[in-house]
C-alpha cells in the first residue's frame, strides 16, 4: 500500500457517496487509475464495504448499553454458539471477545430502558453459556467514528 492508496482510503472514509470522478479529483488522479486502485482495495478486502451512517437518535435508538458478559464455561462449542447467536440480534451493533474478567462486551442500541430490559430477559440471558451480565448505560457519546487512523 502506497501513499496514493492511503489518500484514496481517506477520501472513501470521509464520503463514500461521492462519485468516482469526484473522489479521483480529490486525490489527484484521473478516473481510470483511481477506479482501478479502488477496485483493487475492495478486492484485497482493505475496503470491506461502503455504507451510509445513520443517526441512531433520529431513529429513536436513544439508549446505548454496554453489556459485560461472563460465561460459565469456555469450551470451543460454547464460545462458537454464543458468537453465532449474538450476531443474529439486530440490537447488538458490536460484540468483542475480551481478555480479563469479562468474556464479551456487547454494545446494544435500544429505544428505551424497558426495551433493553426485554432484550436482556428474552435474548441476552438465553445466549449459550451466559452466567452473568453487567450492564452499563452511556450518558453521552463523546466520540464515535468509523474512520480508521490511516498513517
Amino acid at each position: 500500500m502506497d501513499e496514493m492508496d492511503r489518500k484514496i482510503l481517506t477520501v472513501v472514509q470521509e464520503d463514500s457517496s461521492l462519485s468516482v470522478a469526484d473522489m479521483a479529483e480529490k486525490v489527484g488522479l484521473s478516473h481510470t487509475p483511481f477506479w482501478r486502485r479502488l477496485k483493487r482495495l475492495e478486492k484485497d478486502g482493505v475496503i470491506k464495504e461502503r455504507v451510509s451512517i445513520l443517526d441512531q437518535h433520529k431513529l429513536g435508538l436513544d439508549i446505548t448499553v454496554f453489556a459485560h458478559i461472563k460465561l460459565k464455561q469456555h469450551d470451543e462449542e460454547t464460545l462458537e454458539a454464543f458468537e453465532r447467536d449474538v450476531a443474529d440480534y439486530p440490537e447488538v451493533v458490536e460484540c468483542y471477545s475480551m481478555s480479563g474478567e469479562t468474556d464479551y462486551v456487547v454494545r446494544a442500541l435500544v429505544a428505551s430502558i424497558e426495551e433493553y430490559e426485554r432484550l436482556l430477559k428474552r435474548k441476552l440471558l438465553h445466549l449459550p453459556g451466559v452466567v452473568a451480565i453487567n450492564s452499563h448505560f452511556a450518558l453521552k457519546c463523546i466520540k464515535l467514528t468509523t474512520k480508521l487512523p490511516i498513517a
